[in-house]
């Protein structure tokens, strides 16, 4: 009887992906287009925190917002209220967008004299890391109801972002939660990550977020001008 083939299908998609990921990411620094990719579970606060770093950065940067989710429009509805482009993309059940997804995103968008381009990816701590978005900078959201030890128990998520926001601080005194071992779980999965603990809602510890993210804009320029 012939021998059967086996074929590494999610390695092939992972490999596909990535270069798709890499030729996107280097158009948008030919454009001058900053890519952040947001990422959480449900409920942790991207979109409220999404409001406040639009507040806080629309008078300096030109923003478009791309919200991704498996259904509804809720969101886009929400951030259309702050004044800037934004398109709903709805990913017809699948928990998370790849490269090529972000690309239609950003085709429907329209990218044409926007400075910085924000992805709020589906609500999911597991699949949305897996996928290499095209984007400059990963960014997710941990929220004090999660819980501390949420970086131990989906490492990739943690591993693959530049900044972690700890967003709800206000609420630490309700929850058995430790600041300081939440930022220690995170330094083990990636020491190299930005932790920054906020409060979306109170704005506390905003200004640092906001300032990064205008740095990171602004070096992506520069980078593109030599």
């Amino acid at each position: 009887m012939e021998e059967f083939k086996i074929l590494e299908v999610k390695q092939s998609v992972f490999a596909n992906n990535d270069k798709e990921a890499e030729a996107l990411r280097e158009e948008l620094k030919e454009k001058g287009v900053f890519l952040l990719n947001l990422m959480s579970s449900p409920g942790a606060g991207k979109t409220t925190t999404l409001c406040q770093t639009i507040s806080a950065l629309k008078s300096e940067l030109r923003i478009g917002i791309m919200e991704a989710d498996i259904d509804s429009d809720v969101d886009a509805h929400k951030i259309r209220k702050e004044g800037v482009k934004v398109i709903q993309l709805h990913t017809g059940g699948m928990c998370h967008l790849d490269a090529e997804m972000t690309r239609q995103g950003l085709e429907g968008l329209g990218i044409e004299n926007l400075d910085l381009a924000i992805l709020e990816n589906v609500g999911n701590l597991v699949c949305p890391a897996e996928f290499d978005t095209g984007a400059l900078a990963n960014v997710a959201i941990l929220s004090v109801p999660e819980g501390d030890d949420k970086p131990l128990k989906y490492p990739l998520m943690f591993q693959v972002c530049d900044v972690v926001l700890i967003n709800k601080i206000d609420t630490m005194p309700y929850f058995d939660f430790n600041l300081e071992v939440c930022k220690e779980n995170i330094r083990k999965r990636n020491p190299k990550a930005h932790v920054i603990p906020i409060s979306a809602k109170t704005g506390e510890g905003m200004k640092e977020w906001t300032d990064w993210l205008r740095e990171a804009c602004q070096k992506g320029k520069s980078t593109e001008e030599k």
